[in-house]
């Protein structure tokens, strides 16, 4: 096994192991929280959600600045320093005492939240171009897997073991993928000696991807992945008992969130080889097109079957965006700004993460849930329309690409 792919293979389990433990709290966060005290129901819902949420916004802040310093020291001490510290905090969850002491540990948590996307920099950087989308399509498999099983798992630990020794088990495990990453990952670095005569400033990032203006429409586009997934994450309980009349609904909503997720993996790699083929701009924009035809219908089905049908096709189609997205970026930034430039992207999907359930839930109340699908709908449209026109005016767009 060559030295790329084994970076391949241990990174894949480092991010299934890492998006698992950002999201395996969301089953039983607000039910930890009540044995703190005695609580109201309105306080515990109240600070699930503020320390659910800060985690992604504090990352939001700190991912550029791991992928600057990634750029200019290299990747692998970074990606050490943030399994090794994301282990730490987790661990430490599991003798949290009060929701003060719960909401440090996430902010800390935050702060070491950009492992993946430092892995997508240190797999895209060591990536021949030709092949870029299939690689990070495939590395992309073990961050969808953990988000996919996280909240399961999770759930059953929990259940188990009891909720403080989750986090303790969940920490052990990082743990385990931080020491795999020390002595099992070796940074590919072909030019050295470019990499040590040029450096660029954070202004330079920052006109590069504006001057490109593809380049800010994906990182855009990101975001409203993420919106879109998580907008209708708070009502997926609620929708589902519209739809069916049975005492299941909690295991009936994690099946059609989940149904997402599989479409994910059945063919995230497939869409990345169909990028490297004919250009990722092109599959970004069939698959944007797909993404709203799939959202659609999801605000009108009669039953819920149907739901998590076109929910398991809605997947197939933003699991292409990712692998397209990173690895645009590979091909239009320059070698010693792609980790500042992937973290750009990766505080985009953050947001996202924060923005999807405030604005969801926000529009529910408002409008219907129905409707939050239109809109979501409606925003792939949108985000067509954006590329298409952006992609007219950077006919040039490959200037400057080393």
């Amino acid at each position: 096994m060559s030295i790329k792919t084994r970076n391949l293979y241990i990174l894949m389990i480092a991010n299934l192991l890492i998006s698992a433990s950002t999201t395996m709290i969301m089953p039983f966060l607000s039910l930890y929280i009540e044995t703190f005290g005695n609580y109201s129901e309105a306080y515990v819902q109240r600070w699930a959600g503020y320390i659910f949420g800060v985690t992604f916004l504090v990352a939001f802040i700190f991912s550029p600045i791991w992928g600057r310093i990634g750029d200019k020291y290299g990747f692998k001490k970074i990606l050490m320093f943030t399994a090794f510290g994301m282990s730490v905090s987790i661990f430490l969850m599991g003798y949290a005492h009060s929701v003060t002491y719960m909401m440090v540990l996430r902010i800390f948590m935050g702060v070491v939240t950009g492992f993946i996307g430092i892995s997508n920099a240190f797999i895209a950087r060591q990536t021949d171009r030709s092949e870029a989308g299939k690689v990070l399509g495939t590395l992309q498999l073990g961050g969808v897997t953990g988000m996919l099983f996280g909240p399961l798992l999770g759930g059953a630990l929990a259940d188990f073991f009891g909720f403080s020794s989750t986090f303790i088990i969940t920490g052990v495990a990082i743990f385990v993928a931080a020491l795999l990453v020390s002595f099992g990952l070796k940074e590919v670095q072909p030019d050295l000696e470019d990499v040590k005569k040029v450096t660029y400033s954070r202004r330079e990032v920052l006109k590069h991807i504006f001057k490109l203006r593809v380049l800010m429409m994906v990182m855009i586009i990101s975001l409203l992945i993420q919106v879109a997934n998580f907008s209708v994450q708070p009502l997926l309980a609620l929708y589902v008992g519209e739809l069916t009349h049975t005492d299941n609904v909690a295991l009936l909503s994690g099946l059609a969130f989940s149904a997402a997720g599989f479409g994910n993996l059945v063919m995230t790699r497939k869409w990345g080889e169909l990028g490297d083929k004919y250009g990722y701009e092109k599959i970004l924009n069939i698959l944007l097109i797909m993404a709203a035809i799939f959202v659609l219908p999801q605000a009108f089905v009669p039953n819920l079957w149907l739901f998590i049908f076109f929910r398991f096709l809605f997947g197939i189609a933003i699991g292409g965006m990712v692998p397209c997205i990173t690895a645009y970026i590979r091909l239009s930034a320059p070698g010693q700004m792609q980790g500042e430039m992937l973290g750009y992207n990766q505080s985009a999907r953050f947001l996202g993460n924060v923005i999807g359930p405030i604005l969801g839930g926000t529009m529910a109340g408002f409008v219907g849930m129905s409707n939050v699908f239109v809109f979501t709908s409606f925003m792939f449209v949108v985000a067509f329309v954006l590329l298409w026109f952006s992609l007219k005016s950077d006919r040039k767009r490959h200037v400057n690409v080393d």
